[in-house]
């Protein structure tokens, strides 16, 4: 079985709350529901596609997501310097269940997921340094910065959309299903 970084419990976000609260409770939310659908499979089962002719695997939604966080939170809003780590190796690498070079999912896997938790904590950390949903990043999406909050939104959003391929994906590899 594939080492999970800490998989969080998965908490309803409150019911009330303000709304720098609740965007962090649900983006928080479906981080952890992407880490349950990935839990308890084996590097392979994690690397299965759906169906053919899609590359979309497990494997592959935690390394777009790892991507995605790292060009939301550490580009457009901190305005850093930090390359992606598997864009560009071919079209739509990071939805595949394969590295560029055919790797071992048992020695690459384990990576992934410790990138994608310290990407987790990296966004969080580049979210907490700001006061407030109003603050404009540093970084261009289209010419124009963005706020935190659009971040926020545009991730839950990104998030609940693949989390939906998760649940098929899951139930094709072992028949679980639930939230």
């Amino acid at each position: 079985m594939t080492e999970f970084p800490d998989v969080p419990d998965r908490v309803d976000p409150p019911y009330r709350d303000g709304e720098r609260a609740a965007v962090e409770a649900w983006l928080e939310f479906h981080r952890a529901t992407l880490l349950t659908k990935c839990a308890g499979l084996t590097p392979e089962q994690l690397g299965e596609r759906s169906v053919p002719p899609s590359e979309l695997s497990l494997r592959g939604l935690v390394r777009h997501l790892t991507d995605v966080e790292r060009h939301w939170f550490a580009r457009t809003v901190a305005g850093q310097d930090a390359p992606p780590l598997y864009w560009g190796e071919h079209e739509d690498v990071d939805f595949s269940g394969v590295g560029a070079d055919g790797d071992d999912p048992a020695r690459a896997v384990p990576h992934e997921l410790a990138a994608f938790a310290a990407e987790l904590d990296a966004s969080r950390a580049v979210a907490a340094a700001h006061d407030s949903l109003d603050d404009l990043g540093a970084g261009l999406r289209y010419g124009e910065r963005v706020s935190l909050r659009w971040v926020f939104l545009h991730m839950i959003e990104e998030y609940a959309r693949h989390n939906g391929h998760a649940d098929l994906l899951r139930e094709r590899i072992d028949g679980a299903t639930g939230d």
